[in-house]
């Protein structure tokens, strides 16, 4: 069985960061024009043009291809998050099954290194933070054509159709547990409501239950 969960906001505060040519260090975000300035922090969009010409989403992917050299000390993607989930995710399923899906960056390994960064789909966080429909994103998708097991996601309605986008090439069921009263779209997925009173962020909660086997999936 495959797991994929959302990112979260908190992140790290070891958390690496891509830098542009003169050593400046990048935070992404949705909306630069309205970021905050903070100390020596640059602001960019993942797609944003870096100094070479590149994009910075094509930037990391090289990056990634390299993954024991690791010179701006980026984490593997289940490490970037400080909710403690994701390691045990990875602790009961294997690190091979662990996807997160990020706002910032689509759908990624949890080995993949993944830079700071502060995007989100959630809709009461800052303008600058928050990712609408109307902007264009080049999402990765890196979940194995071949697979053919299982795949769970855990997640918030936000988070959903990008879920169901990214992953409509999957060989096996796609299975998603939502928790509010009204069924989400998701063509093509079995869906399962998760009853819990649990609002903020109830699919940490969803995702505990499914590492203690107290999660069955729907048949």
């Amino acid at each position: 069985m495959n797991v994929v969960i959302q990112c979260a906001a908190s992140k790290r505060s070891n958390a690496g960061h891509m830098r542009r040519r003169d050593g400046t260090p990048v935070m992404f975000v949705a909306d630069p024009n309205h970021a905050p300035r903070a100390g020596e922090l640059a602001y960019a969009r993942p797609d944003d043009l870096t100094d070479d010409g590149r994009s910075w989403r094509d930037w990391l992917l090289d990056y990634n291809r390299s993954p024991a050299s690791n010179p701006l000390n980026l984490l593997p993607a289940f490490e970037l998050y400080e909710n403690a989930v994701y390691g045990r995710l990875v602790a009961k399923f294997g690190i091979d099954k662990l996807f997160i899906l990020s706002a910032g960056w689509g759908l990624i390994p949890a080995t993949f290194l993944t830079p700071a960064y502060d995007i989100t789909f959630n809709q009461s966080a800052d303008d600058y933070k928050r990712r609408r429909k109307s902007m264009p994103y080049r999402d990765i998708s890196l979940f194995p054509a071949d697979s053919d097991g299982a795949l769970v996601f855990l997640g918030g309605k936000d988070y959903l159709p990008l879920f169901v986008a990214l992953t409509h090439a999957a060989k096996g069921r796609r299975f998603v547990f939502y928790n509010s009263i009204n069924r989400p779209e998701a063509p093509a997925c079995t869906l399962q409501r998760y009853v819990t009173t649990t609002r903020t962020n109830w699919h940490y909660e969803c995702a505990q239950a499914l590492i203690g086997d107290r999660l069955a999936l729907p048949r």
